[in-house]
Parts: structure tokens; C-alpha cells; sequence
């Protein structure tokens, strides 16, 4: 996507062929700032400490990382330590495992003086893949906008409200829930967002300053402000991400996307979800029971990140002094709160015949 007229990837390789880069993206929507990543380990700390965040931008970082590794040391001592040390940053997004799975079990069966290269080319197949695979869910959303667009009088403006960033700082490019926006934008059609802020890491800044620099029609709501919107008709369809779909269709999300999935269940507001296949986990069948729900520090809830008067950028505490804080940073919303899931391959139930219909190769047969 672009800023400024400028083109971007949120993770691509620097001039000298083999250094990572990326954005900090704890620095925005404040400041462009630029990192470098150059071991394994430092491509853990930028996912753990989410100078990355994103369930597909974190399995190419990932990626990216076991390369770094093999560019240290191409042993399997060390093909293994890399592993286990980058599986361990987040448990929640699956896509980590998924990105680390498919690279340790290509370099294992390499030998150690054909590791750096096959694994930088494995890592950059699985960053152009995740570009290709968003292209295609904003293609497949589109067809979704541009119904309800044709049912509206004309001028009309469609409103879809997201919740947390599943646009391209969360993936490669384009992004998954805001891939359908984009296109829809592009396509001349009339549409305005309702943004969550999505406390406490506020990645819904991050959302307003991609659809900003896109040019889209925003508004930045309070988290609890998504069902009055919807009550008074306010909001023709949800779209969100998601960093993990069981093989019965829940969705593991951002905390906050469950209390908005009910709300527009109650409104009859369709509640889509946008996923390319890296995210399905078709080894978990109950969300709510079996994906573990990552509890990050309680500092994230009780300090805000933001520029004070004089124009500097300072955390500050909200709470009370000795409060505990609790900070789930997921929640599941079950399949029967889903009207659909959006995918490259097209639009299906959250179902398991839904999903078994569209990845009939990677369902499971005992399921």
C-alpha cells in the first residue's frame, strides 16, 4: 500500500540483500520508523514485543527470522534453537507456527551450505504468497460491498465497521479485513469506516492511519460505541481479521471482537471475517475451550502511548496506583456468530461443511 504517494511492504529486505526490515509499529501512528533486524533473535523480540503485530506479518517475520538464524549458523543445533526460541513469542496467531513449520521441516532436509539461501527464498515465497492471498480476499470481499452499495440509493454511503488493524501492517500488503475496503475505495464506491480503537494497544489508530494515507472516509469510535451504531442503523456490515479459525469456523480474534459479533447478531448486521488458509487450524475444533488466549503485560492496560502538548511522545498511567490489571489480548467468537467467512478461494460459511467445501485438500479426513 502506499503512504505518501510511496509504495511499502510491512516486512522487505535491505539494500545489502539479507537484513530485515520493518516498520516499529509501536512508534505509529506517530512515526515512520524504520528497524533492522539482524539475528533470530532479534526478529523475537520484534514479534513478542510487537514492533510487528498481524497473524500473517508475524509467520513472515518469523520466516524471515530462521533465515537470520541460518545466516548465523547453519547447524541444526542452531536451525533447532532458532525454532524453539521464535515458536515461543506469541502462542495465540497461528500463523507463526504454520510459517516456522513449513521453513524448519525445508531446511532440515537442506544441507547446512544451502540453508542461508533456501531460506531466504522460503521466507520471501511466504511474503509474496501472503501479498497474492490478500489480493484475492479483497476481491472476493468486494463482491460483498458492492451488493449492499447496489441496494442503497444512489449517493448513499456503505458504513462497515472493523475492529483491531487487519489491513497491510498486520500482513504483507493489501491486509485481510480492509483488503475488500481498499478495492471497493479504488472502485469509486461510497463507503465510510467505523474504526474501534481497539484498547489497550489502540491498534485502531494503526487502522485510521492506513485508511488516512489510502484516502478512505473514517471515523475512530470507542470500543463500546459499535452497538449503539448499530442500533440505530448506522453500520451495513462488520469486517474483521482473524489469527486463528478452528475446523468448525470460530474465530479467534482481537479482544473486543466477541461483544461486537453479538451486537450485530442482535441488529442483524452481517458479521464477516476475513482469513487467508495460513490462518485455519484445523487441529482445534472448540475456539472458546482449546486456543490459548495470550495475557500480555498489565502495563499495556494501564499506560497510553501518545504526544503530549509539546509535541512529545510519552507513555502515561491511567489507573490507580497498585490496581491489577487484567490484558487478554484475544477472544474466540463462535461460528454461529459468523455470517461468512471471506478467503482466496472464496466465501463460505463458518462451518465445518463450509470450510471443508472450499480447502477440501487441507480438511482433514476424520473430521
Amino acid at each position: 500500500m502506499k503512504i505518501n504517494g510511496i509504495h511499502y511492504r510491512s516486512v522487505w529486505l535491505a539494500d545489502d540483500g539479507y537484513t530485515v526490515e520493518i516498520f516499529d509499529q509501536t512508534k505509529l501512528p506517530f512515526e515512520l520508523k524504520v528497524i533492522q533486524l539482524n539475528t533470530f533473535q532479534d526478529a523475537a523480540i520484534a514479534i513478542k514485543d510487537m514492533w510487528v503485530r498481524g497473524a500473517p506479518l508475524i509467520g513472515a517475520v518469523a520466516a524471515y527470522g530462521m533465515a537470520l538464524a541460518m545466516r548465523q549458523n547453519s547447524s541444526n543445533e542452531n536451525l533447532q534453537i532458532a525454532y524453539d526460541f521464535l515458536v515461543k513469542t506469541r502462542p495465540t496467531a497461528i500463523n507463526l507456527k504454520w510459517a516456522l513449520d513449513r521453513t524448519y521441516q525445508a531446511l532440515k532436509s537442506t544441507s547446512s551450505t544451502h540453508r542461508v539461501e533456501t531460506a531466504y527464498r522460503i521466507a520471501k515465497e511466504i511474503a509474496d504468497e501472503d501479498v497474492e492471498l490478500c489480493h484475492k480476499i479483497g476481491e472476493h470481499g468486494l463482491k460483498i460491498i458492492q451488493e449492499i452499495a447496489a441496494k442503497k440509493s444512489a449517493g448513499e454511503v456503505v458504513n462497515i465497521l472493523t475492529h483491531c488493524n487487519a489491513g497491510w501492517l498486520a500482513t504483507v500488503d493489501w491486509g485481510t479485513a480492509l483488503s475488500p475496503i481498499y478495492m471497493a475505495h479504488d472502485a469509486g464506491i461510497k463507503i465510510h469506516v467505523w474504526v474501534d480503537e481497539t484498547r489497550p494497544r489502540n491498534q485502531g489508530g494503526l487502522t485510521a492511519f492506513e485508511l488516512g494515507s489510502h484516502g478512505v472516509p473514517h471515523t475512530l469510535i470507542a470500543d463500546n460505541a459499535g452497538g449503539h451504531l448499530m442500533q440505530h442503523g448506522e453500520v451495513d456490515m462488520c469486517i474483521v481479521g482473524t489469527d486463528r479459525t478452528t475446523a468448525r469456523g470460530d474465530v479467534c480474534n482481537k479482544i473486543g471482537t466477541y461483544l461486537k459479533a453479538l451486537a450485530a447478531k442482535a441488529n442483524q448486521v452481517p458479521f464477516y471475517v476475513a482469513l487467508p488458509s495460513p490462518t485455519l487450524d484445523f487441529t482445534v475444533w472448540d475456539g472458546v475451550k482449546e486456543i490459548p488466549i495470550e495475557q500480555r503485560s498489565g502495563d499495556e492496560q494501564s499506560h497510553v502511548y501518545g504526544i503530549t502538548a509539546e509535541g512529545k511522545h510519552h507513555w502515561v498511567n491511567t489507573v490507580p496506583q497498585g490496581t491489577v490489571c487484567g490484558n487478554y489480548a484475544f477472544d474466540v467468537t463462535p461460528a454461529e456468530l459468523v455470517t461468512g467467512l471471506i478467503t482466496e478461494r472464496g466465501i463460505c460459511d463458518a462451518s465445518a461443511e463450509g470450510l471443508r467445501m472450499l480447502f477440501p485438500d487441507l480438511y482433514p479426513q476424520n473430521l
